[in-house]
């Protein structure tokens, strides 16, 4: 893989989602047949590929986004605030006759979040889709991977970025249907969230060492850099000897008041990328990475708001804590 310091900001290509993001804030979700105040609402340009885009944007990266929009006015809009925040669409593919996706998330008080998804078929990636943006994957330093998008628009996109020798980040658990072992083997760094993790490996969070056991099995399918959620333990960081020598680091969960860890994982994958890219070794690039999923976590949505010095400051402040047990904080 491609990485080391440069004097600009690194290309990113985010593989991924985009929709209108629409979050309403709610005391407690009613029951069936009756009604409840919204006390806040947010409508933001939203979809896990969009929030990566601009968290990469936010962290002195060149993002740009490989993803589906509608032929419609929220579309347009969409591409707009896009454009706004840094991010280069011009590898958004329009499809016409269809609306842009839509995902509702209802919060509660006690920071539950509920999803309510229009995700069509049509605003999801294609293999041809990714084929048509090859120069894109030429153009960028690292190529980042969202495993929602179909197993074989994923794949055509890993085979891309290995093509051209850049640095590959695939963010979820992927399908177990003959697609898993060859998306792995093009991998550089592969990062799960709790529940993905769990999908993985068949192990608990609660006992660290049984997913370290399996996250090395990970690493010698493909992956020098595994990174899997545990929940309230933190995130298990395990990488092998062939770029930094082996060595694993258990970084627990930031100490911020938890409003909504919607895109805390959005976050973490987009400074983690940054982070390698800048050749951060593993330790420096991990706390980095989970100190903005803490940023993500204060405020309802995905939305990320991230300030490159103050993440700095924080990644500080975390240390590694291999027997960390439950804490509040930002998951993954």
């Amino acid at each position: 893989m491609t990485a080391g310091p440069r004097t600009a900001g690194p290309r990113v290509l985010v593989v991924g989602q985009l929709a209108r993001d629409l979050v309403l804030v709610v005391d407690r979700m009613p029951p069936a047949g009756s009604a409840a105040e919204v006390g806040d609402h947010r409508e933001t340009l939203g979809g896990k590929g969009a929030n990566q885009a601009v968290a990469l944007a936010q962290l002195d990266a060149r993002p740009s986004l490989l993803a589906v929009a509608g032929d419609d006015r929220i579309g347009d809009e969409l591409l707009a605030q896009a454009r706004r925040d840094g991010v280069d669409v011009s590898q958004v593919r329009r499809r016409a006759g269809t609306g842009t996706g839509l995902i509702v998330e209802t919060l509660d008080a006690d920071g539950g979040w509920r999803y309510l998804q229009h995700l069509p078929d049509d605003m999801l990636l294609t293999e041809a889709d990714v084929a048509a943006a090859g120069a894109a994957f030429d153009a960028a330093d690292a190529v980042l991977v969202q495993l929602q998008q179909p197993p074989a628009a994923a794949l055509a996109a890993a085979r891309l970025a290995r093509q051209a020798d850049r640095l590959l980040v695939l963010d979820g658990a992927p399908a177990d249907d003959g697609h898993r072992g060859p998306l792995l083997a093009l991998a550089d760094v592969l990062r799960a969230d709790d529940r993905e993790t769990g999908l993985l490996t068949g192990a608990s969070g609660d006992d660290p060492g049984q997913v370290r056991s399996a996250a090395e099995e990970l690493l010698r399918a493909g992956p020098s850099l595994v990174v899997l959620g545990l929940g309230p333990a933190g995130n298990l960081f395990v990488w092998d000897d062939r770029r930094w020598g082996a060595g694993h680091l258990l970084v627990p969960l930031t100490d911020e008041k938890v409003v909504d860890t919607t895109g805390a994982g959005d976050a973490l994958t987009a400074a983690l990328a940054v982070a390698l890219l800048r050749g951060d070794p593993p330790p420096d690039a991990a706390r980095y990475a989970v100190a903005a999923a803490g940023a993500v976590v204060g405020h309802p949505g995905g939305r990320p708001a991230l300030d490159p010095e103050a993440l700095r400051e924080r990644a500080q402040r975390l240390r590694p804590d291999p027997g960390a047990g439950p804490s509040t904080g930002a998951p993954a």
